[in-house]
């Protein structure tokens, strides 16, 4: 029982960080797209009539390097886009929409951390209970021996009289 705690610990351990990296992430290209929409919005009136002003422009694709594994990396360009794709596990990958894609990543960390919580509270809880059946288990063995000594004693000091 301790064993399987301990791997279910592990297991969510390890989950934890790559949530908080994918959620890091998915947060920077909503501010990335709020911040250009700002910009859009802010441009208001004050376009030129040539049309040579910086929102007609295409946006700039962000040049990242990302993880596909523990030891394999690769280069992309993100374009400006409002759907990310988030890896589900058992080999299912769902597009969201940034602001779903958030409240998902959110919601799987606050519970990832919640289960941490609760494995560490069950592996303290399951080594107190080991301890306390040690000691009952140290207490009973030693009552046993108290008791033949004491028959031991009465069937010697039988044999005396006798």
């Amino acid at each position: 029982m301790e064993t399987n705690l301990t791997q279910r610990k592990t297991a969510v351990e390890e989950k934890i960080p790559d949530i908080k990296k994918t959620l890091t992430m998915v947060e920077f290209l909503q501010e990335r797209r709020e911040g250009k929409e700002e910009k859009h919005e802010g441009l208001g009136d004050d376009l030129d009539e040539d049309g040579d002003d910086e929102a007609s422009a295409p946006s700039t694709p962000i040049l990242t390097t990302f993880e596909l594994n523990d030891t394999l990396y690769a280069e992309a360009e993100l374009e400006d886009t409002d759907t990310v794709y988030l890896w589900l596990g058992a080999n299912v990958m769902l597009s969201y929409k940034i602001p779903a894609a958030i409240e998902l990543l959110r919601s799987k960390l606050s519970v990832a951390e919640q289960n941490l919580e609760n494995h560490i509270s069950d592996l303290e809880y399951l080594k107190e209970q080991v301890t306390i059946m040690e000691v009952n288990t140290a207490r009973v063995f030693n009552w046993d021996v108290k008791r033949r000594r004491l028959q031991k004693e009465k069937e010697a000091g039988a044999g005396q009289k006798g």
